[in-house]
């Protein structure tokens, strides 16, 4: 999740640059990177009026900027997760078919329930995406069934899911995505998958 410029400050009318910290990447897409200062930002926004909702006041002013702005967070419910969920429209979820995962996304579940009553009622849920799947594991197989049997009548579970390989790890560690890294591999298949399955949703 990427740090907000306003997100020490107590005045909403404080002029800021709206693009500092923005940069542009040669696949067409624009980052705005986070980086250790988040855990700076989390603590000044304790004290600050509105404090979970800073992010989407800076959201809404760079939202005619984009088509897609797409806000990815770390697993803890924080502050600033839950900045991203009162920001977002729609929320996926990325779980890895493993015991503890499937047990974390019951709880949150019950946070995004609890964001949409009291800070965000316009948040949905777009849909589960099992990721850093090893197929060959019947462990894996054993909790894909289960979550698909536990959430699939209500949330959608996506059909594709993303392999675990180390040609992704590899990718990460060089800061090339994995479309110019491997682009002919698995894992860039199934992301190219995975986005033609939310574009349909959004069509």
């Amino acid at each position: 999740m990427p740090a907000c410029p306003s997100a020490g400050s107590q005045a909403s009318d404080v002029d800021y640059d709206l693009t500092a910290g923005i940069l542009s990447h040669s696949e067409g897409v624009d980052l705005l990177p986070a980086n250790f200062t988040l855990v700076n930002t989390e603590l000044a926004l304790v004290p600050t009026l509105g404090r979970e909702t800073v992010l989407r006041q800076y959201i809404e002013k760079v939202r005619p900027l984009y088509d897609w702005i797409i806000i990815d967070t770390s697993p803890s419910m924080g502050l600033l997760t839950i900045n991203a969920l009162a920001a977002a429209d729609t929320v996926y979820i990325p779980v890895t078919p493993r015991y503890l995962d499937a047990k974390g996304l019951e709880l949150l579940l019950k946070t995004i329930s609890r964001i949409r009553r009291q800070i965000n009622p316009q948040l949905a849920i777009g849909g589960i995406l099992l990721t850093m799947v090893e197929r060959r594991a019947n462990f894996t197989r054993e909790i894909i069934s289960l979550i698909e049997n536990s959430y699939g009548n209500q949330i959608r579970v996506f059909n594709e899911h993303i392999p675990r390989s180390v040609r992704a790890t590899e990718s990460t560690a060089q800061g090339i995505s994995i479309f110019s890294y491997d682009p002919t591999g698995k894992v860039a298949a199934a992301y190219a998958a995975l986005t033609k399955e939310v574009l349909s949703d959004a069509a």
